[in-house]
């Protein structure tokens, strides 16, 4: 089945996802969609744009910011590669990074080894990044990692989420 998530864009993907705001407190600036058979998330932010200048660098800087909300003890940045939107709808070329984090999650004593896929959409003149970030729990204290076909179905749907994510209305942003 093939949902969108509207926001200020809209996002194609092939999975159904629940809700976490019952499960905790999602900030204003967010939607946070869980997928239903892994801990799996899928996260879509608006915030004001970082120091750094260059996409590549701003990718860094919330995948660093990421890790830094996490409490992550460690993480690993793979590779950052531009993604080309020759689609002619003002949407930026998104900025995407591939990597890792170490993280106790919700007080426990273990870590958990999470894949962090993550694109930034920079809004040039609106002072805004868009980023896109998925969360794949690769190893996880309370087994709630996602299974090897898991991982690469949730893979693919970020890379459709990427490729697809529009700005539908520039004029919303402050």
């Amino acid at each position: 089945m093939q949902r969108m998530c509207y926001v200020l864009v809209r996002i194609h993907h092939n999975r159904q996802q629940g809700k976490p705001s019952t499960l905790r407190q999602i900030p204003d600036t967010q939607e946070v969609y869980l997928y239903p058979d892994s801990n799996v998330s899928i996260i879509v932010e608006i915030v004001e744009s970082v120091e750094p200048n260059h996409p590549h660098d701003a990718a860094k800087f919330h995948f660093d910011a990421l890790a830094h909300d996490n409490s992550a003890l460690s993480s690993h940045v793979e590779n950052v590669t531009v993604i080309k939107n020759d689609r002619g709808d003002g949407t930026p070329s998104p900025m995407v990074l591939k990597g890792t984090q170490n993280v106790p999650k919700f007080n426990r004593t273990n870590v958990d080894n999470v894949a962090i896929l993550l694109a930034v959409y920079r809004v040039e003149g609106k002072r805004v990044d868009v980023v896109l970030s998925m969360n794949i729990p690769l190893l996880a204290d309370d087994h709630g990692e996602a299974k090897p076909e898991q991982v690469e179905t949730a893979k693919a749907a970020f890379d459709t989420a990427v490729r697809s994510l529009s700005i539908i209305d520039f004029g919303l942003f402050a």
